[in-house]
């Protein structure tokens, strides 16, 4: 399984934006230059996550986005699936496996337990991470 570019710099966006949580409003800008994602890109983004509910906009000269939760309350599996939809290894794990419309033999492969195992832990992992976590990761790093 592969993140494409939407997940991982969604996370990355939504991480600067809780970096600076409770400063006001943060310009696309200033995000697309730290992050190093392009300003027309991260407007596409951020349309996502605003739709979704997890950044509001103000518009004007000191306008930007903001987190409308706080950091300790989105994880990054909360991101990933917002902008990837739902994590799955295999489309099989997509519908149930009773009527699958990716494969007849769902409900007695062997394997599928396997990829849903799978599934469950990085779910698991996702969403046991907050952008809060992040953040604290960070300025622990940076006083190594």
């Amino acid at each position: 399984m592969k993140l494409s570019t939407k997940g991982r710099y969604g996370v990355s966006a939504m991480y600067d934006l809780a970096m600076h949580y409770g400063q006001g409003p943060i310009s696309l800008k200033s995000v697309a230059q730290r992050q190093g994602i392009s300003e027309h890109y991260l407007e596409q983004l951020m349309g996502t996550l605003r739709k979704a509910g997890y950044v509001k906009s103000l518009r004007g000269a000191q306008g930007g986005y903001t987190l409308t939760k706080d950091p300790s309350r989105i994880t990054v599996g909360d991101i990933i699936t917002i902008m990837e939809g739902p994590i799955a290894p295999v489309d099989c794990l997509l519908t149930d496996d009773v009527v699958n419309a990716y494969c007849d033999r769902a409900g007695q492969c062997v394997t599928r337990g396997v990829w849903a195992k799978v599934r469950d832990s990085i779910n698991d992992v996702l969403h046991s991470i907050s952008l809060a976590d992040l953040c604290r990761d960070d300025k622990v790093q940076g006083d190594e």
